[in-house]
């Protein structure tokens, strides 16, 4: 199955995201029933949202969304809040200080009490914008440290003028603190690098990710090593839902999952997909909601096959979700998946055009410019739809996907 994304009135170039960035996990209220659903397109819509360091960041309208029917509103709207859920994991998942950097940057933002006009404050806007849109201290592209433009002197000036009850000071005062994220914040030599693909090193080592603690890159190849079976032709994803640690000299897979690591995340977000679930559009789609949620619960990568299948058998349902802990670029070995979430609306129009092209897929076949003995003989399984993005979470933005 292949889908296209189709942001509405979305100019695409270098560094560009596909929508304004959304921060919060059921803080709305749950109005799907007791509200009307109608919404008013903006004649004079203003496409650009902000602009920071090397970033636009641009808004579109989700064109069609009045043409879906109420319960198709509710499941896109519950899939929505499940997406939000995750978005502390995708910070934490960063990089082990990322969680408390955003903590200390949103308590600046919200509470300083200093000049706002100046210079200073300025970079340290433009630091605040580039955390929240890279979920850390680390680029989205490059992978490189965000080194903040403002000084560490006026860094200590922000905190000492800021809410002390809101800043993460963990139990110290202001000077300690900040003495003690200096070289998080400030060092460019320490933890250069979120993901390092260099040969002849140490991978896990030389990636400062959240995905290892204690373990070096030939611990974890020989891990997983020993639990692969030769001769398993449908094997799991080993690796793709936990982070592995080393304890009292052993290896342990803390799994991400409902009573494990990242419990309180999930379970809302488990919260959510159970409310989807009374609202799927058919029974496949219900069957694969359902597996997903087996899985959260039981972080089995059996159960997430399971769902991957079924979901990739659902073509009748209009409204599409990808949940879970899929693209694995975040490791520098390819193991472990970042959260990230895709809720979207089939485009009919613009899929009955795909689909055209779909159907002469043979043809294409037959008179593509290869060798011959590379041809299909009979081209099937073609299927692909153009979509809509509704809302998008964690690994999948601010930074929007081309295709899924």
């Amino acid at each position: 199955m292949i889908m296209i994304l189709k942001n509405s009135k979305i100019l695409f170039t270098l560094s560009i995201s596909g929508a304004l960035i959304m921060t919060s996990c059921g803080s709305k209220k749950d109005e799907a029933n007791t509200q009307k659903t109608e919404v008013k397109t903006e004649e004079n819509f203003e496409v650009e949202a902000d602009k920071f360091a090397d970033i636009q960041v641009l808004r579109y309208q989700i064109d069609g969304f009045n043409e879906l029917t109420l319960q198709q509103k509710q499941l896109a709207y519950y899939l929505s809040e499940a997406a939000l859920c995750g978005r502390d994991i995708i910070f934490d998942q960063k990089n082990k200080n990322a969680l408390e950097i955003r903590h200390l940057v949103d308590a600046i933002y919200t509470t300083y009490k200093g000049d706002k006009n100046v210079e200073d404050y300025k970079k340290f806007d433009t630091y605040a914008k580039q955390i929240w849109y890279s979920h850390g201290n680390y680029h989205h592209y490059s992978s490189n440290k965000i080194l903040p433009e403002f000084s560490y002197e006026y860094f200590k000036e922000l905190l000492k003028n800021s809410d002390a009850s809101q800043l993460p000071l963990n139990g110290v005062d202001i000077e300690k603190y900040a003495e003690s994220m200096k070289q998080i914040i400030f060092d460019a030599k320490y933890q250069p690098k979120i993901v390092n693909l260099a040969a002849g090193i140490d991978n896990v080592k030389n990636s400062f990710n959240n995905f290892y603690e204690g373990v070096t890159q030939k611990e974890v190849e020989s891990y997983y090593a020993s639990q692969t079976k030769k001769d398993d032709k449908t094997p799991i994803s080993y690796g793709l839902n936990s982070k592995l640690v080393k304890e009292n000299g052993k290896l342990v897979e803390k799994t991400w999952k409902v009573g494990g690591m990242y419990d309180g995340a999930i379970s809302k977000i488990v919260g959510w997909l159970d409310k989807a679930i009374t609202v799927a559009e058919n029974a496949q789609q219900k069957k694969a909601l359902e597996l997903l949620v087996e899985y959260y619960k039981t972080g089995d990568l059996k159960k997430w096959d399971e769902y991957n299948i079924a979901w990739a058998a659902d073509t009748a349902s209009r409204i599409d979700v990808v949940n879970g802990f899929i693209e694995v670029y975040g490791d520098a070995i390819g193991k472990r998946g970042s959260f990230e979430s895709c809720v979207s609306m089939k485009d009919m129009e613009a899929s009955k055009l795909i689909a055209a092209i779909g159907a002469e897929a043979q043809y294409f076949e037959d008179n593509s410019p290869i060798a011959s003995e590379h041809k299909k003989q009979n081209v099937k399984g073609i299927s692909a739809k153009v979509i809509t993005v509704i809302q998008e979470s964690g690994d999948a933005a601010p930074s929007t996907p081309i295709g899924i």
